[in-house]
């Protein structure tokens, strides 16, 4: 497991936040806070207990993989795994994913999304899809950089397909510096949604990182067709989908809050923070920052030219797009949340709030009660 906290990327250590949240103990008074309760009503997300989904791995966090260390090269493997979007009881969890078709980078955790894949512009990568273990066919399509024909990842148009048993290796040229959507591109809709998706990263040469750099994915969910694969007696239809879960690197809030396996945007005073933004869902997602104006500093692989870097607090991500934004930690210290302005979004079952939301959360502000109590609604232990 990674020592960073927060969101996937360079958040803080876990001696640093266990110092921040105070030497009394983070939940010596969680629980016993008087912030209001969310409205909950239970409903059916939590899938099918019966059969296949019992004897599932679970997944982990997106971990990221510093492709530059590895020789540029790095094997994939797709494995069907049980993915928790929320796995407490607040707010109207639990939800369950009972099977998805997970990513899994070498000998790490198999995650949806999958790992964020990261590397120097320049660099020539040779990624495996190690399919050996599944019985369906799947590829890999990677968005924004340029490579040859045969390695675009559309079966139809490549006559390449990664069949049950097979593995197949992608030369993908690392020549468009930016953020970019990889995803199955094999009955792309059903196989994205089972959770076949990831961030390639990009860096151009001589990139200098951000004080605190997070990538966070935004992904609907019509939950009917991961319970109809863990044998529930539901029906999913491409021309009826419909989203009844939202989520940020694949948590619905609370989740999204909890330290180690969500993704809180972990900031101190002075910091300058960027996110890279991704949606992999098909519907589009209007994310807002609370009490923090942002700029625009790379979309879809090209630098935003410096006049349209305007300040801002929304922006509307549509699929596919990727945005890459910055700000300046320069609040009062505090807890701001992040989220789908599309309030629909921000929900579990009929539950407000919950879904599609997360949030920024000083260091100085750690050692409070709203502090604790919203661990206490992430299900964090400590």
């Amino acid at each position: 497991m990674s020592d960073r906290i927060g969101a996937p990327g360079t958040g803080i250590s876990r001696r640093k936040f266990l110092a921040a949240t105070g030497s009394a103990g983070l939940f010596a008074t969680a629980g016993c806070t008087t912030i209001s309760q969310p409205t909950v009503r239970t409903v059916p997300l939590s899938g099918s207990q019966n059969g296949l989904n019992l004897d599932l791995p679970e997944t982990g966090k997106p971990e990221v993989v510093n492709l530059d260390e590895r020789g540029h090269a790095v094997t994939i493997k797709s494995v069907m795994a049980r993915h928790h979007i929320h796995p407490g009881e607040t707010m109207n969890g639990p939800i369950t994913l009972p099977v998805v078709w997970a990513f899994q980078a070498d000998d790490g955790v198999p995650s949806v999304p999958g790992p964020i894949l990261r590397c120097t512009e320049g660099a020539e990568l040779k990624i495996t899809l190690d399919n050996s273990e599944m019985q369906m066919p799947h590829t890999l399509h990677f968005h924004g950089v340029r490579k040859t024909w045969e390695n675009d990842g559309v079966p139809t148009t490549t006559g390449v397909t990664v069949m049950p048993g097979e593995k197949h290796t992608y030369t993908i040229p690392a020549n468009v510096p930016g953020t970019h959507l990889y995803h199955c591109h094999y009955q792309t809709p059903m196989h994205m949604d089972m959770g076949m998706y990831g961030i390639l990263r990009v860096d151009p040469k001589g990139y200098e990182e951000a004080d605190k750099e997070y990538f966070m994915t935004v992904k609907e969910w019509d939950t009917r067709l991961s319970r109809q694969h863990g044998g529930e007696n539901v029906q999913y239809s491409l021309s009826n989908r419909h989203g009844d879960a939202f989520t940020i690197n694949g948590k619905s809030a609370p989740a999204t809050f909890h330290p180690e396996t969500g993704s809180p945007l972990i900031v101190e005073p002075g910091d300058t923070v960027r996110v890279h933004w991704v949606n992999a869902g098909f519907m589009s997602h209007p994310l807002h920052v609370h009490n923090h104006r942002f700029k625009i500093v790379e979309k879809d692989g090209s630098p935003m030219p410096e006049p349209l870097q305007f300040l801002q607090d929304v922006v509307n991500v549509a699929p596919a797009e990727r945005y890459t934004i910055e700000f300046e930690a320069d609040a009062d210290p505090g807890i701001y949340p992040v989220h789908c302005h599309k309030v629909d979004h921000i929900r579990n079952g009929d539950s407000y709030p919950g879904g599609m939301l997360t949030a920024i959360v000083y260091t100085d502000a750690m050692d409070t009660d709203i502090f604790r109590s919203v661990m206490d609604y992430a299900g964090y232990q400590g």
